[in-house]
């Protein structure tokens, strides 16, 4: 954005644009005083000059994050959406520095965030405006095959997060817990050659001694459904078995402890399953991108928290399926309770590592605030991995301490355990549960942490 002593930039793609335009630009960015930072914007409607308009988006000083450029792309699909725009083409003003395949990286980047910044959720609507946008053009960013498999893995990628914000936008009355696993099995029907789906009901997950988990269903007129998707590689062995766990509590009234008052967010209750929504928002991902070498299992415990005759009560006892009994202090605190089964379950498939998606506990917004997802993981070497994945995908993530000696808040007198300690570490103590129950086998667990389970890029 630097102009010279005539107020003209010395940019050469930019003074190239502005001598086009007549010095429009230039001096349009001087009087709204567009410098370049990011989420700054500037548009200039200009009939006859084939095209209706020309914008500049500020992409900030930093712009070697794939997070920067995803964000510009979905700048440009915000500004498409406001003038109905039906054909975009973007070019970055300096791309000199950047190298052939960050080139690719950055282009991929850019049509995640038009492809999700263009998406809108419209189901329950009456009526609703469908955009215009139908291509977008970016160039100076590569040709050809490599170009197209970049682009091609981006709409996978995307196809994944935008059904896993179908799941989570739909309504607890819509999406039951027979719902969420009718999708899941029709994501393995779609990809059948390398997904398969098995859905366990009550009465085999009560063969299976998961109490903790049938526990928080009990009290539903909706029955409980544990899902569990199997993605093989179509050819080839697989070197590395993963489990990707989901908190899938489609509704969550609190049970007896039920959510009362200001801020206590029941309305946005449905969005207690988007664990889930993450995991079989990746089970879709995968099998369209179909990776070589990797078994990947996604299990999810779906039911209800609700309140009846027949629903947990604060004090009860519940079992796990290894055998740990907990003390039900809190039945507000179910989301550990279904996922302690669905971990058991999870290390009993033999993976090697296992990412469990959590919306535990409000304690981990209030120390990272809404946009960052908190990690706990006793395993240097996972931590290492998802933070690097995090860094891809533009996800922000920060690895929380497991205190061990908070864990004595959570011992109680009558059962092995109780399943909510003191005000104070909250998210700690939740993870320092989830442990318990991911201990038994040598894989390495890693839970994430983010209040109604989703940063604004992944749902």
């Amino acid at each position: 954005m630097v102009k010279d002593e005539n107020s003209k930039f010395q940019n050469s793609i930019l003074k190239k644009l502005d001598a086009h335009l007549g010095g429009l630009l230039a001096e349009a960015s001087s009087e709204e005083d567009f410098t370049g930072k990011a989420g700054q914007s500037i548009v200039l409607r200009l009939p006859g000059l084939g095209s209706k308009r020309v914008g500049l988006i500020g992409l900030g000083q930093c712009v070697s994050t794939s997070a920067a450029y995803h964000s510009l792309g979905e700048a440009v699909a915000g500004v498409a959406k406001a003038v109905q725009a039906s054909n975009v083409a973007i070019a970055l003003a300096s791309s000199e520095g950047i190298s052939a395949d960050s080139k690719l990286n950055t282009a991929k980047a850019i049509v995640s965030g038009a492809v999700l910044g263009i998406y809108e959720d419209n189901r329950f609507k009456s009526e609703s405006k469908k955009h215009a946008l139908k291509s977008v053009d970016i160039i100076g960013l590569g040709t050809g095959h490599e170009l197209q498999k970049k682009l091609k893995y981006a709409e996978d990628v995307c196809s994944g997060i935008i059904f896993g914000k179908e799941l989570v936008n739909a309504p607890a009355n819509v999406l039951t817990p027979g719902v969420l696993a009718e999708e899941a099995s029709k994501i393995a029907s779609m990809y059948s050659d390398v997904l398969s789906a098995t859905i366990l009901d009550a009465e085999q997950c009560k063969e299976l001694k998961m109490g903790s988990y049938l526990g928080v269903a009990a009290a539903s007129a909706n029955p409980p459904h544990f899902i569990h998707l199997c993605y093989k590689p179509p050819s080839g062995s697989a070197k590395t078995k993963l489990a990707l766990v989901g908190k899938g509590l489609t509704f969550d009234s609190g049970g007896y402890n039920i959510k009362t008052g200001p801020g206590c967010l029941i309305e946005h209750m449905k969005r207690d399953m988007a664990g889930s929504g993450a995991v079989l928002g990746a089970a879709k991902a995968l099998g369209q991108i179909k990776p070589a070498g990797v078994e990947v299992h996604f299990i999810v415990a779906a039911c209800e928290n609700m309140i009846s005759g027949t629903g947990m009560r604060p004090g009860d006892i519940v079992t796990a399926s290894n055998g740990r009994t907990i003390e039900v202090d809190n039945t507000d605190a179910e989301g550990r309770l279904t996922l302690a089964d669905a971990l058991v379950y999870a290390c009993n498939q033999g993976v090697e590592k296992i990412v469990d998606l959590a919306t535990l506990t409000r304690a981990c917004v209030v120390a990272l605030g809404p946009s960052v997802a908190g990690i706990f993981t006793p395993s240097d070497g996972l931590a290492k991995e998802v933070l690097a994945a995090s860094e891809i995908s533009g996800e922000k993530l920060w690895r929380m301490p497991l205190e061990e000696s908070y864990w004595e808040s959570m011992k109680s007198g009558v059962a092995d355990m109780v399943n909510t300690g003191g005000r104070q570490g909250g998210a700690i103590t939740a993870a320092l549960f989830l442990k318990q129950h991911s201990r038994l086998t040598l894989a390495p667990t890693l839970t994430l942490f983010g209040y109604l389970g989703y940063t604004p890029r992944q749902y």
